[in-house]
Order: C-alpha cells, then sequence, then structure tokens
C-alpha cells in the first residue's frame, strides 16, 4: 500500500510543475488534479472517471500509471457504482451484431431458389415434347436461317454516385464504465449530456446538426460506432475528440 494523493504530488514538484501546466499538457482541469493529489474521489463524477484520470497523470509523471488504478480499486472503487445515464439513453441504441431478423430473411431466399430451379428444370425436360409426350413430327420440323448485322455496343457511361454520410453515431462501454461529457458543435457548446456510461451500455449520439466535442474518461473502455462500423481516432489516454459524420478528429 501507498498514499495515491502524496507520491503524484511529490512527483508532480520534483519535476517543478505547477497544476497549471500539467492541465496544459494532458487536458485535465486543474481542480480535477488537486482532488486526485488530495484523495478527494468525491469530487469527481465516479469511479471510471477517476481510473481514466489516475492512469493518465500518473503516466505523464513516469509513474506506473496501471498500479495506481490498482491501488484505487484496492482501498476505494464502489464496485456496486450506480448508474448516471438518463432513462432515455439507457438501451436505447441498436443492438450490434444481432441476426434476429436476418436469418428467417436468408431462408425465405433459399427455398425462393430451390422452387425456382425446379421449375425451370421441369420446363427445360417437357420444352422439346408435344402433349402426349411425343416429339413432335419430322415433317413439322423447318429450319431457318437468318443474317443479322451485329450491333455496335453501346457505351457504358460511367454514373458517379455519391455515398451518404451517416447522421447517427453510436457510443458503447465495451469494457468498462466511461465518464463522458458531450457538447454541440465545440469545447464552447450547449452540454448534450454529462454522466458515467456504465459498461455494456450505449449511447446515441445525433450528427445530423453538426458535429459534437467529447470528453472522453477512459477511452480504452470505449467503442464509436457509425454505420455499424468501428470508427478509429479515440486517443490512448482521457482527452477530448470531436465526432463529426466523417469520423474522429482530435480537438
Amino acid at each position: 500500500m501507498f498514499e495515491i494523493g502524496g507520491s503524484l504530488r511529490e512527483a508532480r514538484l520534483k519535476r517543478g510543475l505547477t497544476p497549471a501546466d500539467v492541465q496544459k499538457a494532458i487536458r485535465i482541469r486543474d481542480r480535477y488534479l488537486q482532488a486526485l493529489e488530495e484523495e478527494r474521489w468525491e469530487v469527481l463524477p465516479g469511479d471510471a472517471y477517476v481510473k481514466g484520470f489516475l492512469r493518465t497523470y500518473a503516466d505523464y509523471l513516469g509513474l506506473d500509471g496501471n498500479l495506481y488504478v490498482d491501488e484505487y480499486n484496492n482501498r476505494f472503487a464502489q464496485h456496486e457504482e450506480p448508474q448516471f445515464v438518463p432513462e432515455r439513453f439507457a438501451g436505447s441504441g441498436p443492438r450490434l451484431g444481432g441476426s434476429g431478423l436476418l436469418r428467417p430473411v436468408v431462408v425465405v431466399g433459399v427455398i425462393a431458389l430451390i422452387v425456382a430451379a425446379v421449375a425451370a428444370w421441369q420446363l427445360a425436360g417437357s420444352s422439346g415434347k408435344n402433349k402426349q409426350g411425343e416429339p413432335p413430327p419430322a415433317s413439322t420440323q423447318t429450319t431457318t436461317t437468318t443474317h443479322t448485322t451485329p450491333k455496335k455496343p453501346k457505351k457504358k457511361h460511367k454514373h458517379h454516385v455519391t455515398v451518404a454520410l451517416p447522421t447517427r453515431a453510436v457510443l458503447v462501454a465495451s469494457r468498462g464504465d466511461c465518464w463522458l461529457w458531450i457538447r454541440s458543435g465545440s469545447a464552447s457548446g450547449p452540454t448534450v449530456y454529462e454522466a458515467t456510461l456504465a459498461q455494456g451500455k450505449t449511447l446515441p449520439v445525433n450528427l445530423k446538426n453538426g458535429p459534437v466535442w467529447i470528453d472522453v474518461g477512459d477511452p480504452p473502455s470505449l467503442d464509436v460506432r457509425m454505420g455499424g462500423n468501428l470508427v478509429a481516432g479515440l486517443p490512448r489516454q482521457a482527452g477530448n475528440v470531436l465526432l463529426t459524420r466523417s469520423g474522429l478528429k482530435p480537438a
């Protein structure tokens, strides 16, 4: 066991850094840094936020961030943290990877192909027979030869297809709880969401009115999906990103 806050403060002072210097470097507010050094966990929104910022702060000071997170888990973590996700967001995202609707469609398609194949086989077998099942008399069989002038193939015009960009993204807490602060447009825009997204929960984000700015507390725990595809661009440690219809950008 060791003193979490005291060792962080001591490492900062040895480097000659002020809280303002650290805030500028890792984009964590100085009041949160002070709360970490004083072990005032109640100032922070929840365990996920504390863990992400502990790891980031310790790594920046040249310490082992995972060691600090483990020490916090053993001594202070609330293993049954209440959910802060508003009811209108909980479970409202699409179920990823579901196949309940796909399977009946595939079965119906296979049956339709089998029926079509049988009908074509029966039609081919009966095309050379008359009503009594016998081939037509030789006298009725006529052969006609026609000469046709080959037509020049028409030039195919290439059509440029414009693919519409997604108008919605889904945030998924796939590997643990993740604290999120979402603002419309930019870092100075109105707050859309500020809470801890519990592990396994999803949060839909509307992009019709423009991009959104996101402060991510624990990026390794979060996935961002657009159009069913995983979007790359999240930072390795706590920080800010700009989510647009084209993907993620540093903010």
